[in-house]
């Protein structure tokens, strides 16, 4: 049942993909990153998560996917996992960001984060805000933000296939320690 479930929204997380893609146009490089607070899990324990304070200690890697135990939000949480240790030698912090509640979170971020990064509640205002809302489907799109430390947005990845998000971030990162 939870498979057919999850099919299901991975197909309607497909189809709202498809045809908000138009549409879609996530903030552009150089714009100020929106500020926001939210409810976030890490490690499956609930907190506190302020973009404010955790650029205060260096690059934000902000990626939005559209459904938590999805085939391909799950294979991304996964790669991210694993590059957490280039991610915390560049200095930089990752969260991802979904629609999904705080109890699937707390599970997502055991299971399938590795207890490496937290995953945050993408509320419908910032979701809107950082313009990766997928219609009014509550989902998003699957869109990653690195944010410099000065709050500016150094690179877009916006794609709805997993793969290359982490990559591409991950030499944004890289790219700021340079300057």
């Amino acid at each position: 049942m939870k498979q057919l479930r999850n099919a299901a929204f991975a197909a309607l997380a497909l189809a709202g993909l498809a045809s908000a893609s138009s549409a879609s146009a996530e903030l552009p490089k150089g714009s100020k990153a929106p500020v926001f607070s939210t409810r976030a899990a890490l490690a499956g324990k609930e907190f506190g998560f302020a973009l404010k304070a955790a650029l205060a200690k260096g690059p934000v890697v902000l990626y939005f996917y559209p459904k938590a135990f999805t085939r391909g939000c799950t294979l991304e949480a996964n790669a991210f996992a694993e590059a957490m240790p280039q991610f915390k030698a560049a200095g930089a912090s990752v969260i991802g960001m979904s629609a999904d509640d705080i109890a699937t979170l707390k599970d997502f971020s055991r299971k399938e984060c590795r207890d490496a990064f937290p995953v945050g509640v993408a509320s419908a205002d910032v979701a809107k805000a950082y313009d990766v809302a997928l219609g009014t489907s509550g989902l998003t799109s699957r869109t990653s933000y690195v944010i410099a430390q000065d709050g500016r947005i150094v690179a877009v990845h916006s794609n709805p296939d997993y793969r290359g998000h982490v990559e591409q971030t991950l030499a944004a990162v890289k790219a700021l320690r340079k300057k």
